[in-house]
């Protein structure tokens, strides 16, 4: 069985994952054609699933931040790295400073912009904000992503192991191959 030109399925494909991968397929607006879509899906979805077992959530996940990463310019799999880095694929993980959700977005955004109740473990939301602020951090250190990943984690004067680590897991976990 072919999923695509090419590209052996597993043989025992779970049934519920493959109609979630065709779902997305068919509906994703930011690949630029069906295949891409299948090819990325499936290799990412793979990636992903021993972090994230539900299938449907694997799913949204990613084409949630294919989205939002191609709407900043950003490669998808940086978001995935920095994400897999800030919360471990965790949709409500809290860190001690009190940032939310999988990319660690800090509450006091949400007062900034006038949206008190928005929610940083809705997904759109949080990765709406998590990939406009990288994008941000890219832009004023012109794409430097060692200082734009520091300023990420806001250590930009401290040391370079946040971006060290999520370069590390960018191209051992993360890298389109």
């Amino acid at each position: 069985m072919l999923l695509a030109a090419n590209i052996p399925a597993q043989p025992s494909a779970d049934p519920e994952l493959k109609r979630l991968l065709l779902e997305a397929v068919n509906s994703s607006e930011s690949f630029p054609d069906r295949f891409d879509a299948q090819v990325w899906l499936t290799d990412m979805s793979d990636r992903l699933a021993n972090k994230v077992p539900d299938p449907q959530e694997r799913i949204a996940i990613l084409q949630r931040v294919h989205f939002e990463a191609g709407r900043e310019g950003l490669p998808p799999e940086l978001v995935l790295a920095v994400i897999d880095v800030e919360s471990n694929f965790d949709r409500f993980a809290i860190s001690s400073a009190g940032a939310r959700g999988l990319m660690q977005v800090m509450p006091f955004w949400l007062d900034e912009l006038g949206h008190p109740d928005a929610n940083l473990f809705d997904l759109e939301t949080n990765l709406r904000m998590g990939c406009t602020i990288l994008s941000y951090y890219m832009n004023i250190e012109d794409d430097d992503l060692v200082n734009a990943l520091a300023r990420y984690n806001g250590s930009y004067m401290g040391n370079g192991r946040y971006p060290q680590k999520v370069l590390s897991r960018l191209s051992a976990r993360w890298f389109r191959q």
